[in-house]
């Protein structure tokens, strides 16, 4: 496994809150008594069709996290290398995986580096000199240092913004239109990244909610446009269909997954 992460970056991880998130995935998978069986279920068939339709040699997930969502054993078989790259991966998966040829973990930020910008911008203020806007933000995209085959986002593209978004909502003066703008740049860098190079897509697009009276709203997660799709799919996510506590809102993702064709040009000359 590459562990590229040093311990002043790992401060800063664990800072933002993405240890306890990771964390707290897997809590909610295990509270949800198997709601989200059936939305794991469609990501790994949907994953599986692409396998057979692209015949990749090479497959690099990007958000592979705690691989409920991924079809790994099948996927060992029908392909020649796997790169699982997500910010930091469970101890779990790492003991998963450590009997498996050809799969390597990698840690890496998918986002190329926001997460460091928006740390050295705002990590280190408070409430007296709150950063005033979010205007200067560099959003870079993420580079892979060979030619990753098949791209499989899996999950992540309404999660890269989540924990920068949370930083700059507490370290920052902006109005939620901004956030709405950022939120909206960061998600179409990862797209313009995928649309390079044959891809599957697998996001969600709005979270429908019901609260305890019974009114519903939908609230987009993904702000631009999806790009063309040579097969697309739409199913619903199940995210909170049960509560034990009084607060009985539900919360039903929709979900599209997408296969993206990359444009007849040479990348890696």
């Amino acid at each position: 496994m590459a562990m590229t992460h040093d311990a002043s970056y790992r401060r800063i991880l664990h800072k933002m809150g993405y240890y306890n998130y990771q964390q707290g995935l897997i809590y909610k998978h295990i509270d949800q008594e198997g709601g989200w069986n059936s939305h794991l279920r469609k990501c790994r068939n949907f994953i599986i069709k692409s396998l057979d339709f692209y015949k990749p040699s090479k497959i690099t997930v990007l958000g592979s996290g705690w691989l409920l969502d991924l079809p790994l054993m099948e996927m060992v078989e029908k392909t020649d290398s796997i790169d699982l790259i997500d910010i930091v991966h469970p101890p779990e998966v790492i003991s998963q995986i450590s009997g498996l040829k050809n799969v390597y973990l990698k840690e890496e930020d998918i986002t190329g580096g926001l997460i460091t910008e928006i740390w050295n911008l705002a990590g280190r203020r408070y409430f007296f000199n709150k950063l005033k806007s979010l205007e200067n933000i560099h959003i870079p995209e993420y580079k892979p240092q060979s030619d990753p085959g098949l791209v499989i986002s899996l999950n992540i593209l309404t999660q890269l913004e989540s924990l920068p978004v949370e930083l700059l909502r507490k370290k920052s003066k902006a109005g939620d239109e901004s956030f709405i703008v950022l939120r909206k740049q960061i998600q179409e860098k990862h797209i313009d990244f995928l649309k390079k190079y044959d891809s599957v897509l697998i996001t969600d697009i709005s979270e429908v909610i019901t609260d305890t009276a019974g009114k519903t709203t939908e609230e987009l997660s993904v702000f631009g446009a999806l790009p063309e799709a040579i097969i697309r799919e739409e199913w619903s996510w199940y995210f909170e269909p049960v509560r034990s506590d009084y607060y009985r809102k539900k919360s039903v993702f929709k979900v599209a997954g997408l296969f993206i064709q990359a444009p007849f040009i040479n990348i890696f000359p």
